[in-house]
Protein backbone atom coordinates (compact mmCIF):
# COMPACT_ATOMS: atom_id res chain seq x y z
CA UNK A 1 0.00 0.00 0.00
CA UNK A 2 1.61 3.32 -0.57
CA UNK A 3 2.61 5.67 2.13
CA UNK A 4 0.92 9.04 1.63
CA UNK A 5 2.73 12.21 3.46
CA UNK A 6 3.19 15.95 3.19
CA UNK A 7 0.17 16.87 1.23
CA UNK A 8 0.13 20.71 0.12
CA UNK A 9 -2.01 22.85 -2.10
CA UNK A 10 -0.06 24.45 -5.13
CA UNK A 11 -0.87 27.85 -6.52
CA UNK A 12 -3.72 25.95 -8.73
CA UNK A 13 -5.15 24.14 -6.25
CA UNK A 14 -3.40 20.82 -6.99
CA UNK A 15 -1.84 18.74 -4.07
CA UNK A 16 1.93 18.62 -3.84
CA UNK A 17 2.56 15.30 -2.84
CA UNK A 18 6.44 14.66 -1.32
CA UNK A 19 7.90 11.05 -0.98
CA UNK A 20 4.76 9.90 -1.47
CA UNK A 21 5.18 6.77 -2.44
CA UNK A 22 6.97 3.90 -1.10
CA UNK A 23 10.43 4.09 -3.16
CA UNK A 24 10.26 7.12 -5.02
CA UNK A 25 11.67 10.50 -3.93
CA UNK A 26 10.39 13.19 -5.80
CA UNK A 27 8.14 15.78 -5.21
CA UNK A 28 4.85 15.21 -7.79
CA UNK A 29 0.77 16.09 -7.74
CA UNK A 30 -2.15 13.52 -6.67
CA UNK A 31 -5.04 14.16 -8.21
CA UNK A 32 -8.53 12.90 -8.17
CA UNK A 33 -8.98 11.24 -12.37
CA UNK A 34 -13.01 11.93 -13.15
CA UNK A 35 -13.08 9.73 -16.19
CA UNK A 36 -11.50 6.84 -14.15
CA UNK A 37 -13.09 7.31 -10.73
CA UNK A 38 -9.09 6.57 -9.62
CA UNK A 39 -6.68 8.96 -7.26
CA UNK A 40 -3.36 9.32 -9.58
CA UNK A 41 0.30 10.46 -8.72
CA UNK A 42 2.59 11.56 -11.16
CA UNK A 43 6.06 12.85 -10.88
CA UNK A 44 9.25 13.45 -12.76
CA UNK A 45 11.19 10.17 -13.20
CA UNK A 46 12.23 6.90 -15.08
CA UNK A 47 10.47 4.35 -17.02
CA UNK A 48 11.45 1.59 -19.43
CA UNK A 49 9.26 1.37 -22.37
CA UNK A 50 10.05 -1.69 -25.36
CA UNK A 51 12.19 -1.14 -28.07
CA UNK A 52 12.76 -3.50 -31.14
CA UNK A 53 13.89 -7.12 -30.47
CA UNK A 54 17.39 -8.21 -30.78
CA UNK A 55 17.92 -10.77 -34.16
CA UNK A 56 19.88 -13.10 -31.77
CA UNK A 57 18.49 -13.88 -28.45
CA UNK A 58 21.65 -14.58 -26.52
CA UNK A 59 23.33 -13.37 -23.03
CA UNK A 60 26.74 -13.23 -21.09
CA UNK A 61 27.27 -10.29 -23.81
CA UNK A 62 28.46 -6.95 -24.21
CA UNK A 63 27.05 -3.57 -25.23
CA UNK A 64 28.01 -0.24 -25.97
CA UNK A 65 26.95 3.30 -27.44
CA UNK A 66 23.62 4.92 -27.02
CA UNK A 67 20.26 4.52 -27.21
CA UNK A 68 19.84 5.71 -30.63
CA UNK A 69 23.17 3.94 -31.73
CA UNK A 70 23.57 0.91 -29.73
CA UNK A 71 26.12 -1.73 -30.20
CA UNK A 72 25.50 -5.61 -29.50
CA UNK A 73 27.72 -8.18 -29.52
CA UNK A 74 29.08 -12.03 -28.61
CA UNK A 75 27.43 -13.62 -26.49
CA UNK A 76 25.94 -17.26 -25.10
CA UNK A 77 22.78 -19.07 -27.14
CA UNK A 78 21.50 -21.82 -25.70
CA UNK A 79 23.74 -23.88 -26.32
CA UNK A 80 26.83 -22.26 -28.07
CA UNK A 81 28.66 -19.12 -28.33
CA UNK A 82 28.43 -16.41 -30.98
CA UNK A 83 30.92 -13.81 -32.72
CA UNK A 84 27.12 -11.81 -34.30
CA UNK A 85 27.10 -7.96 -34.61
CA UNK A 86 24.27 -5.98 -34.20
CA UNK A 87 23.58 -2.20 -34.62
CA UNK A 88 20.38 -0.49 -33.01
CA UNK A 89 19.29 2.77 -34.77
CA UNK A 90 16.77 3.63 -31.64
CA UNK A 91 13.92 1.53 -33.14
CA UNK A 92 15.30 -1.91 -34.80
CA UNK A 93 18.49 -3.87 -34.62
CA UNK A 94 20.35 -4.63 -37.97
CA UNK A 95 23.47 -7.17 -38.46
CA UNK A 96 26.96 -5.63 -38.26
CA UNK A 97 30.36 -7.84 -38.70
CA UNK A 98 30.75 -10.44 -36.70
CA UNK A 99 33.75 -10.71 -34.06
CA UNK A 100 36.90 -12.66 -35.08
CA UNK A 101 36.44 -15.18 -32.58
CA UNK A 102 32.92 -15.88 -31.02
CA UNK A 103 32.74 -15.54 -27.12
CA UNK A 104 31.15 -14.94 -24.03
CA UNK A 105 31.49 -12.95 -20.52
CA UNK A 106 32.96 -10.38 -22.39
CA UNK A 107 33.17 -6.63 -21.40
CA UNK A 108 32.12 -3.49 -24.08
CA UNK A 109 33.29 0.24 -24.28
CA UNK A 110 32.91 2.95 -27.02
CA UNK A 111 30.58 3.90 -29.52
CA UNK A 112 28.54 2.10 -32.43
CA UNK A 113 31.41 3.11 -34.82
CA UNK A 114 34.22 2.32 -32.63
CA UNK A 115 33.23 -0.33 -30.54
CA UNK A 116 36.06 -2.27 -28.15
CA UNK A 117 35.76 -5.46 -27.12
CA UNK A 118 37.89 -7.46 -24.48
CA UNK A 119 38.14 -10.69 -22.39
CA UNK A 120 36.35 -13.59 -22.35
CA UNK A 121 35.23 -16.99 -21.49
CA UNK A 122 35.68 -18.52 -24.59
CA UNK A 123 39.06 -20.04 -24.70
CA UNK A 124 39.51 -23.51 -24.68
CA UNK A 125 36.93 -25.33 -21.94
CA UNK A 126 35.69 -22.01 -21.53
CA UNK A 127 39.02 -20.64 -19.55
CA UNK A 128 39.40 -16.97 -19.29
CA UNK A 129 41.25 -14.72 -22.57
CA UNK A 130 43.26 -11.64 -23.37
CA UNK A 131 41.09 -11.47 -26.80
CA UNK A 132 40.63 -7.43 -27.90
CA UNK A 133 38.99 -6.55 -30.99
CA UNK A 134 38.08 -3.03 -32.30
CA UNK A 135 35.21 -2.15 -33.88
CA UNK A 136 35.26 0.34 -36.94
CA UNK A 137 31.25 0.59 -37.45
CA UNK A 138 31.59 -2.28 -40.09
CA UNK A 139 33.99 -4.91 -39.37
CA UNK A 140 36.24 -5.92 -35.93
CA UNK A 141 40.09 -6.56 -36.36
CA UNK A 142 42.43 -7.39 -33.64
CA UNK A 143 43.06 -5.16 -31.08
CA UNK A 144 46.49 -5.50 -27.96
CA UNK A 145 45.54 -8.11 -25.87
CA UNK A 146 44.87 -7.36 -21.97
CA UNK A 147 47.89 -8.59 -19.68
CA UNK A 148 45.40 -10.50 -17.52
CA UNK A 149 43.13 -12.98 -19.46
CA UNK A 150 39.70 -13.03 -17.59
CA UNK A 151 36.13 -13.73 -18.15
CA UNK A 152 32.54 -11.90 -16.16
CA UNK A 153 34.66 -8.53 -16.58
CA UNK A 154 33.19 -4.89 -16.77
CA UNK A 155 34.61 -2.46 -19.11
CA UNK A 156 34.14 1.49 -19.83
CA UNK A 157 35.34 4.35 -21.65
CA UNK A 158 35.84 4.32 -25.41
CA UNK A 159 38.07 2.34 -28.18
CA UNK A 160 41.44 4.72 -27.79
CA UNK A 161 40.84 5.27 -24.00
CA UNK A 162 39.02 1.88 -22.48
CA UNK A 163 39.16 0.74 -19.17
CA UNK A 164 39.05 -2.97 -17.84
CA UNK A 165 38.12 -4.37 -14.57
CA UNK A 166 37.43 -7.21 -12.07
CA UNK A 167 36.82 -10.28 -13.71
CA UNK A 168 36.99 -14.20 -13.07
CA UNK A 169 38.38 -15.52 -10.91
CA UNK A 170 37.57 -12.63 -8.16
CA UNK A 171 40.12 -10.01 -9.63
CA UNK A 172 40.68 -6.33 -8.50
CA UNK A 173 43.35 -5.85 -11.22
CA UNK A 174 42.28 -2.60 -13.48
CA UNK A 175 43.70 -2.15 -17.04
CA UNK A 176 44.08 0.85 -19.37
CA UNK A 177 43.49 1.08 -23.19
CA UNK A 178 45.15 3.37 -25.68
CA UNK A 179 43.86 2.34 -28.62
CA UNK A 180 46.75 0.08 -29.16
CA UNK A 181 47.78 -1.95 -26.19
CA UNK A 182 46.73 -2.51 -21.75
CA UNK A 183 48.83 -0.90 -19.03
CA UNK A 184 48.35 -1.66 -15.45
CA UNK A 185 46.63 0.60 -13.26
CA UNK A 186 45.27 0.77 -9.76
CA UNK A 187 43.13 -2.43 -8.41
CA UNK A 188 39.72 -2.53 -7.39
CA UNK A 189 39.16 -1.81 -3.39
CA UNK A 190 36.95 -5.01 -3.33
CA UNK A 191 37.75 -7.73 -5.97
CA UNK A 192 34.72 -9.36 -7.83
CA UNK A 193 33.42 -10.58 -10.91
CA UNK A 194 30.24 -10.75 -13.04
CA UNK A 195 29.92 -6.60 -11.91
CA UNK A 196 28.98 -3.48 -13.97
CA UNK A 197 30.46 -0.60 -15.28
CA UNK A 198 29.75 3.26 -16.68
CA UNK A 199 31.61 6.00 -17.60
CA UNK A 200 35.31 7.38 -19.12
CA UNK A 201 38.82 6.36 -18.68
CA UNK A 202 39.18 8.66 -16.52
CA UNK A 203 36.22 8.81 -14.82
CA UNK A 204 34.71 5.19 -14.57
CA UNK A 205 31.81 3.47 -11.96
CA UNK A 206 31.85 0.14 -11.13
CA UNK A 207 29.38 -1.75 -9.16
CA UNK A 208 27.56 -5.10 -7.69
CA UNK A 209 29.05 -8.32 -8.77
CA UNK A 210 29.79 -10.70 -7.01
CA UNK A 211 32.39 -12.79 -4.69
CA UNK A 212 32.84 -16.10 -3.61
CA UNK A 213 29.48 -17.02 -1.98
CA UNK A 214 27.84 -13.77 -1.99
CA UNK A 215 26.26 -10.94 -3.84
CA UNK A 216 27.47 -7.70 -3.55
CA UNK A 217 26.62 -3.90 -3.44
CA UNK A 218 30.01 -2.23 -3.40
CA UNK A 219 29.90 0.48 -5.87
CA UNK A 220 33.45 2.54 -6.69
CA UNK A 221 34.88 5.20 -8.61
CA UNK A 222 37.90 5.69 -10.61
CA UNK A 223 40.16 8.99 -11.25
CA UNK A 224 42.27 7.81 -13.66
CA UNK A 225 44.59 5.96 -11.21
CA UNK A 226 42.85 4.84 -8.26
CA UNK A 227 39.45 3.05 -6.79
CA UNK A 228 37.65 4.76 -3.90
CA UNK A 229 34.30 3.58 -2.53
CA UNK A 230 31.28 5.32 -3.23
CA UNK A 231 27.51 4.77 -2.15
CA UNK A 232 26.42 0.76 -2.19
CA UNK A 233 23.41 -0.29 -4.64
CA UNK A 234 20.37 -0.51 -2.91
CA UNK A 235 19.86 -4.19 -4.02
CA UNK A 236 23.19 -6.26 -3.96
CA UNK A 237 23.23 -8.27 -7.35
CA UNK A 238 25.47 -9.90 -9.83
CA UNK A 239 25.10 -10.59 -13.94
CA UNK A 240 23.31 -6.64 -14.46
CA UNK A 241 23.81 -3.74 -16.86
CA UNK A 242 25.44 -0.45 -16.56
CA UNK A 243 25.52 2.37 -18.33
CA UNK A 244 25.84 6.33 -18.00
CA UNK A 245 28.47 8.22 -16.29
CA UNK A 246 30.01 7.97 -12.54
CA UNK A 247 27.90 11.00 -12.18
CA UNK A 248 25.05 9.45 -13.47
CA UNK A 249 25.24 6.18 -13.04
CA UNK A 250 22.37 3.32 -14.19
CA UNK A 251 22.13 0.24 -13.11
CA UNK A 252 18.91 -2.39 -14.26
CA UNK A 253 18.71 -5.97 -14.35
CA UNK A 254 20.70 -8.57 -12.49
CA UNK A 255 20.46 -11.46 -10.11
CA UNK A 256 20.08 -11.83 -6.12
CA UNK A 257 20.54 -14.55 -6.99
CA UNK A 258 17.04 -14.27 -7.92
CA UNK A 259 16.44 -12.57 -11.17
CA UNK A 260 15.40 -8.80 -10.67
CA UNK A 261 13.66 -5.78 -12.64
CA UNK A 262 15.03 -3.37 -10.42
CA UNK A 263 16.37 0.15 -11.76
CA UNK A 264 18.80 2.27 -9.68
CA UNK A 265 20.26 5.59 -10.45
CA UNK A 266 23.48 6.92 -9.11
CA UNK A 267 24.67 10.93 -8.44
CA UNK A 268 27.78 10.45 -7.75
CA UNK A 269 27.12 9.67 -3.82
CA UNK A 270 24.47 7.23 -3.58
CA UNK A 271 22.42 5.43 -5.42
CA UNK A 272 17.63 5.24 -5.80
CA UNK A 273 15.04 3.66 -7.15
CA UNK A 274 14.25 4.06 -10.69
CA UNK A 275 11.66 3.06 -12.69
CA UNK A 276 11.63 -1.45 -12.74
CA UNK A 277 12.35 -3.08 -16.36
CA UNK A 278 9.81 -4.77 -17.92
CA UNK A 279 10.93 -7.93 -18.46
CA UNK A 280 13.33 -8.87 -14.77
CA UNK A 281 16.24 -10.38 -16.27
CA UNK A 282 19.65 -11.34 -15.65
CA UNK A 283 22.94 -11.83 -18.08
CA UNK A 284 21.84 -8.88 -20.21
CA UNK A 285 23.56 -5.71 -21.48
CA UNK A 286 23.34 -2.65 -21.83
CA UNK A 287 24.62 0.70 -23.50
CA UNK A 288 23.77 4.98 -23.20
CA UNK A 289 22.95 7.53 -20.45
CA UNK A 290 20.63 7.45 -17.17
CA UNK A 291 18.37 9.87 -18.94
CA UNK A 292 18.43 7.46 -22.13
CA UNK A 293 19.35 4.13 -21.37
CA UNK A 294 19.17 0.62 -23.43
CA UNK A 295 19.21 -3.05 -22.23
CA UNK A 296 19.03 -6.07 -24.45
CA UNK A 297 18.86 -9.86 -24.08
CA UNK A 298 19.52 -11.69 -20.87
CA UNK A 299 18.70 -14.35 -19.48
CA UNK A 300 19.81 -18.49 -19.22
CA UNK A 301 16.95 -19.39 -21.32
CA UNK A 302 18.00 -16.78 -23.91
CA UNK A 303 15.61 -13.56 -24.64
CA UNK A 304 16.15 -11.06 -27.23
CA UNK A 305 14.00 -8.37 -26.05
CA UNK A 306 14.83 -4.44 -25.62
CA UNK A 307 14.05 -1.81 -23.54
CA UNK A 308 14.45 1.95 -23.79
CA UNK A 309 15.04 3.91 -20.40
CA UNK A 310 13.57 7.73 -20.80
CA UNK A 311 12.96 10.35 -18.33
CA UNK A 312 9.28 11.87 -18.26
CA UNK A 313 6.54 12.31 -16.20
CA UNK A 314 5.46 9.06 -14.98
CA UNK A 315 1.38 8.63 -13.45
CA UNK A 316 0.53 6.06 -11.05
CA UNK A 317 -2.52 4.36 -9.85
CA UNK A 318 -2.94 4.67 -5.92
Amino acid sequence: MAQLSSLTLNASGSLNLSNAIENTSSVGNLWYDNADGRLKYSWYGGGWSTGGALSTARRNFAGAGTQNAGLAFGGALSPGRTGKTEEYNGSSWASGGALSTARYNLAGAGTQNAGLAFGSGAGTGGSPTNLTEEYNGTSWSAGGALITGRSYLAGAGTQNAGLAFGGNPSLACTEEYDGTSWSASGALSSARYTLAGAGTQNAGLAFGGKQPGSQTNYTEGYNGTSWSAGGGLSTARSYLAGAGTQNAGLASGGGTPTTVSCTEEYNGASWSAGGALINARNYLAGAGEQDAGLVFGGNYTVVSCTEEYNKDFQTKNI
